[in-house]
């Protein structure tokens, strides 16, 4: 019964540890995007839809009934 409580407080040490490195990671700017907000203008278009060949014949022979 001993071991598991050792266990247990390994166990919360070692994510105490891991919590201080994340929090720190963030802290130090780690996370932050600085590329994507310059780019993000160039994207906002929809993009067109290419038409399918089936798509493009019907229109053809559209046209060339006209």
């Amino acid at each position: 019964m001993n071991i598991i409580y050792m266990l247990l407080a390994i166990s919360v040490v070692v994510a105490l540890i891991f919590l201080a490195a994340f929090l720190f990671s963030v802290k130090s700017g780690q996370y932050d995007d600085t590329y994507t907000p310059s780019v993000r203008m160039l994207f906002d278009d929809e993009l067109i839809k290419e038409k399918t060949k089936p798509e493009q014949q019907a229109l053809n022979l559209n046209q060339e009934s006209k």
